[in-house]
């Protein structure tokens, strides 16, 4: 067993651990401590944004050795700079490496030596609107950007393979030069569907969910290799 343990900050109300960390790495330990984001909406993230730092502090002092603050929108929505502090402060308050599901989704487009991207989402337009200024901020050059407009959470979990794909295609057809596809919401889906994703359309698929886990164990120490779910996983 590794002693690596990665404390998940997570948007849900309780302290469940998501099923896809331990899933894709069954010999890393999840901590979780949920923050309670109310919904997909500025409002609905605000008052969770200000139990982070204090959800990591208790986890760190529960015994993680790193933390991953789970949940794309809630850690890009107030914008690139107060994304970065954010990620300072977790660092300050805890003594821990640190990522977050923003950070993550980065690091996998830049692994994967990507700049021209297509971007599909859960959310709405005005979430979309402030993911791409954040990815922009990056240096990423969004070509076509698609939502789910969805405002409920919890209700991207409800969208099927099918329904990914299918929103995979429309923004491949809108952007077919895109050198890989971001897929971004912690709450959808895409073990499955990004791999159908990336068969179909002969490009990589970045995840929120994959690329945190991968990100976090990595930063833990560990590979973060696990072939079978796509190409980032894969390297």
């Amino acid at each position: 067993m590794s002693a690596t343990v990665i404390g998940v900050v997570s948007p849900r109300s309780n302290d469940s651990v998501p099923s896809e960390g331990p899933g894709l790495y069954p010999g890393v330990k999840f901590i979780a401590r949920g923050v309670g984001v109310k919904a997909l909406t500025p409002e609905g993230y605000d008052a969770a944004w200000d139990n982070i730092v204090p959800a990591a502090v208790a986890l760190a002092k529960e015994g993680a050795t790193a933390i991953l603050v789970h949940g794309a929108s809630l850690t890009f929505y107030r914008g690139h700079a107060a994304h970065e502090k954010l990620l300072a402060d977790v660092r300050a308050a805890t003594g821990l490496p640190a990522t977050t599901m923003s950070a993550a989704m980065v690091e996998g487009l830049r692994h994967l030596g990507v700049k021209k991207i297509g971007v599909c989402t859960a959310y709405s337009d005005e979430i979309n609107d402030r993911l791409r200024e954040f990815l922009a901020a990056e240096g990423f050059d969004v070509l076509a950007l698609e939502g789910f407009d969805i405002k409920e959470f919890g209700a991207a979990a409800k969208k099927t393979d099918e329904d990914i794909v299918e929103l995979a295609d429309k923004v491949s057809a809108e952007a077919p030069r895109a050198e890989s596809l971001l897929i971004s919401c912690g709450g959808l889906r895409t073990l499955e569907a990004g791999k159908r994703v990336e068969a179909k359309h002969g490009v990589p698929v970045v995840s929120s969910t994959e690329s945190a886990y991968w990100a976090a164990v990595r930063m833990a120490g560990e590979s973060g290799r696990c072939p079978g779910y796509g190409r980032l996983l894969e390297s």
